[in-house]
């Protein structure tokens, strides 16, 4: 009965969202546009005004431009255009309500897991899609949970009707790293339980690792000539390339002490990585910039990891990491609320972070940590045409987004919110009969 209700419940919730994008009346319009008058944030250039000129998906003009005679001009007087803003991880595409599993597909069964494709779960219809976006969230990296290799995760593009069609041009295998420290405030785990677990953990995870080797070892002997080809196995063939140091590997981490084992382990391994979580980079900001690795920081919005803690601890993360000289992004680490990527950047400012810095964590720094930083990430002459215009502070919740393109494609300002708020504003009373 429990699951039969859950069925019909997911199903209602399927209905009324094929039942709103059903009343989206602007379709996305693809062309020549020139966004006149308007403040423009480079964010690798500074700030200069004139215009954005947008032809063929990219930005063809930055500034005093000649506009083409057919372009579609939009007056930006008195508002300022920003790159849009990428998310560094997300579930966002593969979940739609998390605590209704039938719309969850972002984890697999099993502790290792590394070709379970995000790109493949990914549902371009989805309303959270939508919601995101007209915050000024163009892109982001959506990633597997589940086990220590839960699977890739890949950076897309807020707009497309396949997920081949948003893929942005980045994977990367996930390893969620032994943790030594509690789960929650409800771990009742003793501290040699909290060891134990540990040791096990780290050694099932340099078991897997020495798979990996064997097998990336057989393949390449096999391609040169000598030997059989490895056996079928799907699972290991998806981590050769991070083996090989061809793709990144994100290594999800938080703790202090589990921050810098981690970075031993990577460096031992010799791989190609990114850590991401990071919660306490503020204790060892040194050794996170001795290493050179770059850090996918978040959620900002969140409590202090433990009851010791300032109460700000998790607001001034990102601020100190950043200070110190380590390249940080920031994330949301959300499926449905990923819309509230700038006011986790605006609480980092809020608490010590330079504005500047911040702007660069949610834009060309993750852009450049996912190595698409000469398409992605600021607007320079070349690059895709992913801008958001607002009329204020990117940072501030009173801030409204007015036009947005991504891949050069002007995107109505439309979500599941605002067909709701349409839908409700002004109704009416039905006829009594």
């Amino acid at each position: 009965m429990k699951k039969l209700i859950q069925f019909i419940s997911a199903a209602a919730c399927l209905l009324l969202l094929t039942n709103l994008s059903a009343q989206q009346v602007v379709k996305s319009e693809y062309g020549t546009f020139a966004l006149t008058n308007a403040t423009i944030e480079t964010i690798t250039n500074g700030t200069v005004t004139g215009t954005v000129l947008v032809q063929d998906g990219k930005i063809t003009g930055v500034g005093d431009v000649q506009i083409p005679s057919n372009a579609n001009t939009i007056d930006c007087t008195g508002l300022t255009i920003f790159p849009g803003m990428i998310d560094g991880g997300t579930a966002l595409g593969t979940v739609e309500v998390s605590s209704v599993s039938l719309t969850n597909d972002s984890r697999e069964l099993g502790d290792f897991t590394p070709h379970a494709q995000a790109l493949t779960a990914v549902n371009p219809s989805s309303a959270l899609i939508g919601v995101s976006r007209v915050d000024g969230v163009t892109t982001v990296l959506t990633q597997p949970s589940g086990g220590r290799f839960p699977g890739t995760a890949a950076l897309i593009n807020l707009h497309g009707y396949t997920p081949d069609q948003m893929y942005a041009g980045f994977k990367a295998v996930r390893l969620i790293f032994p943790s030594s420290g509690r789960r929650g405030r409800w771990d009742r785990r003793n501290a040699e339980d909290i060891k134990k677990e540990e040791e096990k953990a780290t050694k099932k995870l340099n078991e897997l690792w020495e798979k990996c080797e064997l097998h990336e070892k057989i393949a390449t002997a096999h391609a040169a000539g000598k030997g059989d080809a490895p056996e079928y196995n799907p699972d290991l063939d998806a981590m050769l390339p991070v083996m090989r140091g061809e793709m990144h590997l994100l290594v999800e981490v938080n703790k202090s002490n589990d921050i810098k084992t981690a970075l031993n382990w990577i460096k031992e391994k010799g791989v190609k990585a990114i850590l991401t979580g990071v919660s306490e980079g503020y204790r060892v900001t040194d050794e996170i910039l001795e290493s050179g690795i770059p850090v996918i920081t978040g959620p900002i919005i969140t409590v202090p990891g433990r009851s010791s803690d300032k109460y700000d601890a998790a607001y001034a993360n990102a601020g100190k990491m950043a200070k110190a000289g380590i390249k940080v992004a920031i994330r949301s680490n959300d499926s449905e609320n990923v819309r509230n990527l700038p006011w986790h950047a605006g609480f980092a400012v809020a608490y010590g972070m330079d504005k500047k810095e911040a702007l660069k964590a949610v834009t060309i720094n993750p852009a450049e940590i996912f190595g698409v930083g000469d398409q992605l990430g600021s607007i320079e002459v070349g690059k895709m045409a992913n801008l958001v215009v607002t009329d204020g502070d990117l940072f501030e919740t009173k801030t409204n987004v007015k036009h947005l393109f991504i891949s050069g494609w002007n995107v109505p300002i439309e979500s599941r919110h605002t067909l709701l708020y349409n839908e409700f504003l002004n109704r009416a009373p039905g006829a009594q009969k």
